[in-house]
C-alpha cells in the first residue's frame, strides 16, 4: 500500500462486516476506511505504509549523538547528509560507517520486521547543533507492510464507524467521524499501543 492509503481494503472490510455481496454502501465503507486509518496515524504518529520510492526530509537533531526520523524499512537508496554551519547548504554526505541505524536488526520488544525510526552517529561523527534543521536524510520511507494489528485495528475501528449510521442520533452520513476515537475502543487501543511513538521534529 502506497502512503496515504488505508490499512484495509474494502473486501477486508466486507467480509469483517459479514461478507456483504452487494455494492450499496461501498462509498460509506471506503469513507470509513479512510478515516479512521487517519486517526490511527494520529494516535501513533507513523505511517504504516511504503512509500514505494525515496524522498529527502530534513530534521534538526536534539543532540549531537542521534537524530529521531521517519520510519524508513530499507537501507537501500538512504543517504544522510549534514549542514555543518548552519547555511542550508548540506554539504557533507556521511559514510555508512559514519551513522548506525536503530533499532538494531529491526527488533523492538522480541519482535521483528520494525522500520529504522533513529540514526546514532559513530566514530568521531558528531550531528551539527545549528538553529536551522542540520540533517536531511533521503529514504524509502514508511513500513515494508502494514503490521497486523494495525490492520486489525483499522477493520475494528472500521466497522464501528459504518455501524453508526444505525444508531440512534447517530452521525447523518459519513462526512464527520468524530466519535469514533482510538482510545474508546479498548481493543484496537491495545492493538494500537505497542506502535505509538512521540512526534518527530520534522522540517
Amino acid at each position: 500500500m502506497a502512503l496515504g492509503d488505508p490499512y484495509a481494503t474494502l473486501p477486508e472490510l466486507k467480509s469483517y462486516l459479514g461478507d456483504i455481496g452487494d455494492t450499496i454502501d461501498d462509498e460509506k465503507l471506503t469513507s470509513a476506511l479512510e478515516s479512521v486509518s487517519e486517526e490511527i496515524e494520529d494516535h501513533t504518529n507513523r505511517q504504516f505504509n511504503d512509500a514505494g520510492a525515496s524522498s529527502a526530509r530534513l530534521y534538526r537533531p536534539r543532540n549531537g549523538g542521534k537524530v529521531k526520523v521517519d520510519d524508513f524499512h530499507t537501507a537501500d537508496g538512504l543517504v544522510v547528509e549534514v549542514d555543518a554551519d548552519g547555511d542550508g547548504v548540506y554539504e557533507t554526505v556521511w559514510a555508512a560507517t559514519d551513522y548506525q541505524l536503530e533499532p538494531l536488526n529491526g527488533v523492538v520488544d522480541g519482535r521483528d520486521g520494525w522500520p529504522f525510526e533513529q540514526i546514532r552517529a559513530v566514530g568521531s561523527r558528531t550531528f551539527p547543533l545549528t538553529r536551522r534543521a542540520s540533517v536531511r536524510v533521503t529514504a524509502r520511507w514508511g513500513w515494508e507492510t502494514v503490521p497486523d494489528p494495525v490492520r486489525q485495528a483499522c477493520l475494528i475501528l472500521a466497522a464501528e464507524t459504518f455501524k453508526l449510521k444505525d444508531a440512534p442520533f447517530g452521525v447523518a452520513g459519513f462526512g464527520d467521524y468524530g466519535p469514533v476515537r482510538v482510545r474508546n475502543n479498548p481493543i484496537a487501543a491495545k492493538k494500537l499501543g505497542p506502535y505509538i511513538r512521540y512526534r518527530v521534529a520534522v522540517v
